[in-house]
């Protein structure tokens, strides 16, 4: 009977399936079987090779890869019929850890028999040589580049270049009090772009570029007898130089820069240009920041504005993860609308007072992909005076229907909802933002949560800050000790359930445009950022972006303690699908969406969905118990 079982499940598994009876009886008779109780470490990274291709008869195994950064990055998880150990088989070391994720069993084949029938068997030799080593190391590996494992070739210099290996090198310095004739004198000598101003101790105090000795010297007919530091540039941006060039990217866009200081062991050991990322990559989202900078009519801006989306293939191509792609996207993004807003206030002139442009939504969290909604507003300063009031009403009115209709020029659709500072109702004084706000948190309403869970992930993008963050503070406040108000935000967020039913199949659309398809967006990363957002509120996070929120609520909530790693890789998954599909759908012309058929993906990314909706649904349920059913019901 147990010979019997074990013949009887091989002739339904490949490869054995191709095998004839009598090869088949003699692999059933050298075959072992092997139990692992759940979270059991079958084999281990960096250990000892595998002795046996292990079949899985019950249960299944994670497979997983520790970065250099020491993060372990989920790969696959296999289930009954599929095998592993193959790669570490062939060769002489364990490059991927393998945990089972249930009692598991399995059949074992020992080497010797696997390469005697790799040997004498081509239809057996065929599966394993192209179905499982090309497809596994062609596809999972190209999707590990969307998980942050640098493996890459020429292609992803960007993301697998440390800034050390292009930026160590002498620093030119001169120190404080150095005429600006001496000091330009040394970067011509030194053939250089920028030197560092020191101070006695030889420590850095400020930059001076090439840039500044045009804008502030040349241009403006300074005396060069002066001393340097009296046109130095701070703060002065660092970047370690184990950091990835990708990181310097960011910040250099960020902080509209050109120069960052290069540090190793808490000590300056060198510069990195933007031009040194020019010569290294050939082309840069530098590239696209600068175009937009120089930029000063909206009929300028259009046509560099329509070339952002193509960076995301840039990036997917270099093996980006999904999140840093967000980045930089919304870095962009920002800066465009930025520059509309400078374009609108040279043509309107200056506003009668302060305000501060906010945006939210994906925008507020920084999580963009290709170009989203408009979902802006406007808190601006009370005043006392009723002239000066409605004097700053009409300024703002006529404003924000310029910059809404720029924006739509710029590729920024209008938001449905119409939540836009064109609309009366968002743009006004602070005041009566902080109305809103308490309005909605005492009186949650399902229409008062809804916009809650639209307007509370605000972020300050141009203007007066202070006004953005007095209204962050004032929201962390109000919401100290309002139990009520979170439990029905904790409502309506937990029963939007991923689309996962019973023994973890997908629940797809039955009939429609969009039948046999689910919606990655509104099932998947919805929920997720919901999630996220409550413990945010709950703890009195500042941060809006999912991920940044993720690594405050580490020491704050006892969920994100124990699964923030999971859930971080479950929305870096889920938007590396939605990215990936949306790419595609934009070269073939069709307009991008966020509707995947499952039947369609690879068993890995399948596989790795299920479980990202399945963490999704296990914490939504740890939130229904935190609340109570009755008041989450209620």
């Amino acid at each position: 009977m147990y010979f019997e079982d074990i013949k009887k499940f091989l002739k339904n598994t490949p490869p054995f399936q191709f095998l004839d009876d009598a090869v088949l009886d003699s692999v059933v008779n050298s075959i072992s079987v092997d139990f692992y109780p759940k979270d059991t470490i079958i084999l281990k990274q960096d250990g000892p090779p595998s002795d046996s291709l292990r079949i899985i008869k019950k249960g299944g195994v994670r497979v997983s890869i520790k970065t250099d950064s020491g993060e372990d990055v989920v790969i696959d998880y296999r289930g009954e019929g599929e095998s592993f150990g193959l790669m570490s088989l062939m060769g002489n070391k364990q490059k991927t850890t393998v945990t089972a994720v249930d009692d598991t069993v399995c059949y074992l084949l020992a080497k010797e028999r696997l390469l005697e029938l790799i040997d004498s068997t081509p239809a057996f030799t065929e599966y394993f040589l192209q179905s499982h080593f090309s497809k596994y190391i062609d596809k999972t590996y190209r999707e590990l580049h969307g998980k942050s494992l640098f493996y890459g070739s020429s292609d992803h210099v960007l993301f697998t270049t440390r800034v050390g290996d292009i930026a160590l090198k002498d620093v030119v310095k001169v120190i404080e009090g150095t005429p600006i004739k001496e000091a330009a004198r040394v970067m011509a000598a030194h053939k250089v772009s920028s030197v560092i101003i020191v101070d006695k101790n030889n420590l850095p105090t400020g930059i001076v570029t090439d840039r500044d000795l045009r804008e502030k010297v040349v241009a403006k007919g300074r005396d060069v007898t002066e001393p340097i530091d009296s046109i130095k540039s701070l703060p002065l941006i660092r970047v370690d130089a184990n950091d990835y060039c990708f990181e310097a990217v960011l910040k250099m866009i960020k902080h509209n820069i050109h120069h960052v200081l290069v540090i190793m062991d808490g000590n300056l050991r060198g510069i990195l240009t933007n031009h040194d990322l020019m010569l290294l990559q050939g082309k840069s989202p530098l590239s696209f920041a600068k175009d937009i900078e120089s930029q000063t009519t909206i009929d300028g801006l259009v046509p560099v504005a329509e070339k952002i989306n193509k960076i995301i293939g840039l990036l997917l191509k270099e093996g980006a993860r999904a999140v840093n792609i967000t980045k930089i996207i919304s870095e962009l993004n920002d800066r465009i609308i930025r520059k509309v807003l400078e374009i609108a206030e040279n043509k309107l002139g200056k506003p009668p007072v302060s305000y501060c442009w906010i945006v939210f939504g994906s925008e507020g969290r920084r999580e963009q992909t290709f170009r989203t909604d408009q979902d802006n507003a406007i808190i601006h300063a009370d005043m006392a005076d009723e002239t000066k009031r409605k004097e700053a009403e009409k300024y703002f009115s006529d404003f924000s229907v310029f910059v809404r209709d720029c924006l739509v020029k710029c590729g920024f659709p209008l938001c449905p909802a119409d939540n836009m500072a064109s609309n009366p109702e968002w743009r006004q004084p602070l005041s009566i933002w902080k109305k809103y706000f308490s309005k909605w948190i005492s009186s949650p309403t399902p229409d008062s949560v809804l916009k809650s869970l639209i307007f509370f992930d605000f972020r300050p993008l141009y203007g007066q800050f202070d006004l953005a963050d007095e209204l962050r503070a004032y929201l962390n406040n109000a919401l100290k000790g309002q139990k009520i108000f979170l439990a029905k935000m904790a409502g309506v967020i937990t029963k939007n359930r991923p689309p996962l039913g019973f023994f973890k199949a997908f629940i797809v659309e039955k009939s429609g445009e969009h039948k046999d398809e689910l919606n990655l967006k509104v099932n998947g990363i919805g929920p997720l950022v919901d999630i996220i957002r409550l413990f945010a509120l709950e703890s009195g996070v500042n941060a809006t972006s999912t991920i940044e929120r993720i690594e405050e609520l580490r020491d704050k909530n006892p969920v994100i303690r124990e699964m923030g790693n999971d859930l971080g890789q479950s929305f870096e998954f889920i938007n590396h699908l939605r990215i990936h599909h949306q790419m595609e759908q934009i070269e073939g012309s069709i307009p991008p969406d966020n509707f995947i058929n499952p039947a369609k993906l690879s068993s890995l990314e399948r596989k790795s969905l299920k479980e990202a909706f399945h963490i999704i649904s296990k914490i939504q349920e740890a939130i229904i118990d935190q609340y109570g059913p009755g008041m989450v019901g209620g």
